[in-house]
């Protein structure tokens, strides 16, 4: 007899398997239906399905868009509201600063008035002074003549008289 070496039987055995496709391909059939048995069990067990968790995944990321795209509208309208209200009480400062510089135009313009007249007033002043001391001086030297004249009529009057006795 001839003696089958393990070699032999390996390529034997796959040689068998090979040659019963049928049977291949049942195991294959088996092993997928247990699987797909098991994975449907699995979901059952834990009462959900990735496709329902999916979708709930989806509605909830909608859900928090959602609320998302209402905060940045409400944060928009507070950004316009203030906005708004920035540019009123910017037009209102505007317009106190043309009213200021509308005071100070018109303060300037008393000043500078105020300083012709000031200057007119000090002209006026000197020459008031000037006619005042020409007005003074031949009157200074009329009445200091005068002066002089009366303390020497004084004088003569009070002097002792000697060489008269």
């Amino acid at each position: 007899m001839i003696e089958a070496t393990s070699d032999d039987a390996k390529i034997n055995g796959i040689a068998r398997i090979g040659s019963q496709p049928i049977a291949l391909a049942t195991a294959a059939l088996v092993i997928i239906v247990i699987g797909a048995g098991s994975i449907g069990l699995w979901r059952a067990y834990l009462g959900s399905s990735p496709e329902q968790d999916r979708i709930a995944a989806v509605r909830l990321v909608q859900a928090r868009v959602a609320q998302a795209s209402e905060q940045i509208a409400e944060r928009t309208k507070g950004l316009e509201a203030s906005q708004e209200e920035s540019i009123d009480q910017l037009q209102v400062v505007q317009e106190q600063l043309q009213t200021l510089r509308r005071a100070v135009a018109a303060q300037q313009l008393d000043n500078k008035r105020l300083s012709e007249q000031v200057g007119d007033l000090s002209g006026a002043i000197d020459s008031l002074k000037q006619s005042f001391a020409s007005a003074q001086a031949p009157e200074a030297s009329g009445s200091t003549s005068i002066r002089s004249r009366h303390h020497v009529k004084k004088a003569w009057h009070h002097r002792p008289a000697k060489s008269r006795q």
